[in-house]
């Protein structure tokens, strides 16, 4: 970890520079020697750091959707050229183009953030040691050693000897109890940031290889950093903390707000809209709008929370209309809705065999009680006379002969 940390040091002045700035802050308030200054000043440098990294953010959310919508895609082209790899990777690139969607978009925020982790390690690791660093001089070295928060020092570790704890003046008991409430409360935030991700905010109208690879990270990445976390100053667990709870909260915000289309948190964002529109005849939030305007685009390409939502609003004499508003009135009825009425169902066709029984047996009922007819007048011209039309027998019993006009008999027939 030291190595890794040293390759970070070209980060290590600015980012020293940014918590003693901090420091003098809060050392005003609660005393420059206290853990509550420097513990908070390192909170504040996560705060300083993720408002930076919003923009990305907002862009890893962009390329996990846009990824999430490719996985039917990608499939079929894994399945085309399953045997010729170098196809399939110019075919992936090719599709990853043509929709403008970056697979390294949904890692740039921990790419970008892993800077600052290594450069704030190396600078604990530095306190602990005694070293000057960046722009922390003798003085502030001693008063960051001196620090504590809840009775373990900033840069003591789990795994630190009793020896090297009491160089702090603290307790090896007070060190593991501190770091292993922290170790826990690091990974449950990470396990539920990841759990509400999958449980609220996955499209579930799609089966996709990444939902299963998401499933797993779930359980990898809490565990990893727990792993990780006994070998972390206490101080790296306040930022590693910090920036989990920070992640978890922008997570539920994005969730509430703004949820990926087709899953469970839309569907309870739809519910609310409707209620709220429900109940004052408009839209109300110009985010109101521009979600109505998005369902009305999409036209026949709704998902099931979509329908559901015009429907409910068509229930109560409201359309939408394209500019995002809505309008009250009678409700058309939209396309789908009509595809997912019953259809007429056609009538079973009838085999030859049993098209020559129903006409055998509609030419036999009639000779049973056929009316009498006049001396020399042909049969089918005494109901013409009348003015009537042919009895429903007479037309079933015709039904079964051949159209057109008939072939002469043999005179042997006759």
């Amino acid at each position: 970890m030291d190595t890794i940390a040293s390759l970070f040091s070209f980060i290590t002045t600015p980012v020293s520079w940014v918590i003693v700035q901090f420091h003098s802050m809060y050392g005003a308030i609660f005393g420059p020697d206290t853990g509550w200054a420097w513990g908070l000043s390192i909170v504040s440098l996560v705060v300083l750091i993720r408002i930076c990294l919003i923009p990305l953010f907002v862009k890893q959310i962009k390329s996990t959707r846009g990824m999430q919508a490719l996985q039917p895609e990608m499939k079929k082209i894994q399945e085309r050229y399953k045997n010729d790899k170098q196809r399939q990777s110019e075919e992936m690139m090719k599709l990853y183009k043509e929709t403008g969607t970056n697979p390294l978009s949904s890692c740039l925020p921990i790419l970008a953030q892993s800077p600052f982790f290594f450069a704030l390690y190396h600078v604990l690791s530095s306190i602990a040691s005694g070293k000057n660093i960046g722009v922390i001089n003798d003085s502030l070295l001693a008063s960051a050693r001196e620090a504590h928060i809840f009775g373990a020092p900033l840069a003591s570790k789990f795994m630190d000897t009793t020896a090297k704890v009491a160089e702090f003046n603290a307790t090896l008991v007070d060190v593991r109890i501190v770091t292993a409430i922290m170790i826990v409360m690091m990974s449950a935030s990470q396990f539920y940031t990841q759990r509400q991700l999958m449980t609220k905010n996955v499209d579930l109208t799609v089966k996709t290889p990444f939902m299963q690879q998401q499933k797993m990270l779930m359980y990898v990445f809490p565990l990893m950093f727990a792993v990780m976390g006994i070998n972390f100053p206490v101080g790296v667990l306040v930022y590693w903390l910090t920036t989990n709870v920070w992640t978890m909260g922008q997570q539920m915000y994005v969730i509430h707000g703004n949820p990926t289309p087709g899953s469970k948190a839309q569907g309870l964002l739809l519910d609310r809209m409707e209620k709220s529109i429900a109940k004052h005849g408009k839209v109300s939030t110009r985010r109101q709008r521009n979600i109505i305007k998005q369902i009305e685009a999409k036209g026949r390409e709704r998902n099931e929370a979509e329908r559901k939502f015009v429907k409910e609003l068509g229930q109560s004499r409201l359309t939408l209309q394209p500019d995002g508003n809505v309008v009250k009135g009678d409700p058309v009825l939209e396309a789908e809705e009509a595809e997912d009425a019953p259809k007429r169902q056609q009538p079973k066709r009838l085999t030859k065999a049993q098209r020559q029984a129903a006409t055998a047996e509609a030419a036999a009922k009639p000779s049973l009680a056929k009316p009498s007819l006049k001396k020399d007048e042909p049969e089918d011209e005494q109901p013409r006379q009348a003015g009537k039309t042919p009895p429903a027998s007479a037309r079933q019993a015709k039904s079964g002969q051949r159209k057109g006009q008939q072939r002469p008999k043999h005179p042997s027939k006759k």
